[in-house]
């Protein structure tokens, strides 16, 4: 089967109030499945997550990264002429994504109520930190604060530190429940001819994340301990030291693979019926006794003995990479999983997005300057400057 240039949502226009990550996240996905999404930027600095950084040769990391195959138009929201031109095109678009400060659009009447009312098939997806009601409706959130109100930082780190994800783990989980709330709701509008208001919070969407420990937790039971990169509850799973300075990241799920960890990777067979470690949870329990047990071993061997071991056990394994390593990894390059992108910088290199095709090709479309794309908007609905 040969792809095709036609793309799921080439007919659909997304019109985009956004910054940071959550919202053109979002977005920047409708646009790899070929939506036309219009991201409305402030006059001159655009969106404030341009300014972050300049480690994309010049360019910010965040910006690159969420950004790509959007048109960029430069309005002043405060000027009524500017918002004028945002509802004209609003009420011509499939899609209205924001996330603004908490009652912004509705101060200039762009809430989902008004917007629907003249325009029924239209989908207005709200993004915010803790949904459109409710006594944190108007609580600033950043991502930081939304993994601390999640419970996200109680669980994450070691005994004596809490630790936050390294990336923007909130405002992700946020970005995929819009995005898939939005194809949700193009669907239902083929069936029913009817838009929709979607209300996404980014708490609501890292609790649905945070399963597991609120379950575990249940009924004021005791959380799952921090432990650091090791898994709370299942052991052996986690990172372990080699004699030569490196380190494996294991895991074992089940009876099965205790048994061929102990015969074929410690080379111990009696351990498996060790009565300490005979079910994993007393290996969960006694996890300090059989640490210092796999450490023994380990320790003779380098970094690469250790990994054929456990490849040919077969048990779980991958190397602890950095972010040069995930750069050069040799699974992305087989799978041909690197493209390039325009940018103001030049071609940057991109990852093709998750799910490789055969019906489509992903759209992998420009990193828009400023306001690249305001005069042919403008000229586009026949307004006059």
């Amino acid at each position: 089967m040969t792809a095709t240039k036609v793309r799921p949502l080439d007919h659909i226009t997304v019109v985009s109030l956004e910054h940071a990550i959550a919202a053109p996240f979002c977005t920047r996905q409708l646009a790899d499945l070929g939506a036309r999404v219009i991201k409305v930027e402030r006059p001159g600095s655009g969106d404030f997550a341009r300014a972050y950084d300049q480690r994309a040769r010049g360019e910010s990391s965040h910006f690159v990264w969420v950004n790509r195959s959007k048109e960029s138009l430069a309005l002043d929201l405060k000027d009524p002429q500017d918002l004028a031109v945002l509802k004209q095109l609003i009420a011509k678009a499939d899609v209205l994504v924001q996330n603004l400060a908490p009652g912004a659009t509705g101060r200039m009447g762009l809430d989902a109520a008004t917007l629907r009312s003249e325009n029924p098939r239209l989908i207005v997806c709200d993004i915010s930190g803790y949904g459109n009601d409710g006594p944190y409706r108007d609580k600033k959130a950043y991502d930081l604060l939304i993994q601390s109100e999640a419970g996200f930082l109680s669980i994450t780190g070691t005994p004596e530190h809490p630790s936050k994800s390294g990336n923007s783990i909130a405002d992700i989980a946020a970005g995929m429940y819009a995005y898939t709330n939005i194809l949700s709701a193009l669907i239902q509008r083929d069936k029913t001819g009817e838009g929709s208001h979607i209300d996404v919070s980014m708490l609501e969407a890292l609790g649905e994340w945070m399963g597991f420990p609120m379950y575990y937790a249940m009924d004021d039971a005791s959380p799952p301990p921090r432990n650091a990169a090791a898994h709370a509850t299942i052991y052996p799973y986690g990172p372990f030291a080699a004699g030569d300075g490196g380190t494996v990241m294991l895991g074992l799920q089940n009876e099965r693979e205790w048994v061929k960890f102990c015969v074929c990777v410690l080379e111990q067979p009696e351990l498996v019926h060790d009565t300490r470690f005979d079910s994993n949870a007393k290996r969960n329990q006694n996890r300090n006794a059989l640490q210092a047990l796999i450490l023994d071993v380990f320790a003779k061997l380098t970094t690469a003995e250790v990994m054929a071991r456990l490849e040919a056990a077969p048990i779980a394994n991958a190397r602890m990479n950095t972010m040069a390593d995930l750069w050069a990894h040799p699974q992305l390059k087989a799978r041909h999983r690197w493209t390039t992108v325009d940018s103001p910088a030049g071609e940057l290199p991109a990852l093709l997005p998750p799910g490789q095709q055969t019906a489509f090709d992903y759209r992998m479309g420009a990193i828009p300057r400023v306001g690249e794309h305001t005069e042919a908007i403008f000229k586009e609905l026949g307004v006059l400057r």
